[in-house]
């Protein structure tokens, strides 16, 4: 998935996956996947998607910074 948010341009394709979380199987409508990707200038993002009944029913970019992408993987 590629997006572009605040003139920066975030793509799923070029950046590497930090740690990726799942839940659920795959086909199950409650189901979601949340990874956190970091470019190669060190910008972080999570990538979320699910199944229509999961909270990530769109799929959708979020910057996060480096504060929040280290508490994430402390959550997660």
């Amino acid at each position: 998935m590629i997006t572009t948010i605040r003139k920066k341009t975030y793509d799923t394709a070029t950046a590497t996956v930090v740690k990726k979380v799942t839940s659920g199987s795959w086909g199950d409508p409650a189901g979601y996947e949340n990874t956190l990707y970091v470019t190669e200038d060190g910008s972080f993002f999570l990538y979320t998607y699910g199944g229509a009944d999961s909270a990530y029913a769109e799929e959708k970019i979020t910057p996060v910074s480096k504060v929040n992408a280290k508490k994430w993987l402390e959550e997660n």
